[in-house]
């Protein structure tokens, strides 16, 4: 009686699983979930990319430090 019972919860989880899993692909992933694409731009003094949102801009370049912003400048 024991095994029977057994067997009817482990065929009652597996029967769960799949058929969350079924649903799952029925379903795509909102639009929602999609992060912001940012622009990127090089830093004139030491070429290393970064989002235009973190960079300085000074003189028409771009800059990734204020350090580089000033040897930029000389």
């Amino acid at each position: 009686m024991f095994k029977i019972l057994l067997l009817l919860a482990i065929g009652f989880v597996v029967w769960g699983l799949i058929r969350s899993y079924l649903r799952s692909l029925n379903n795509p992933p909102s639009p929602t979930d999609k992060k912001a694409v940012e622009t990127m731009v090089k830093c004139a003094q030491c070429a290393v990319n970064l989002p235009r949102s973190e960079a300085i801009y000074s003189g028409g370049e771009f800059y990734c430090t204020p350090e580089h912003q000033k040897l930029g400048k000389s």
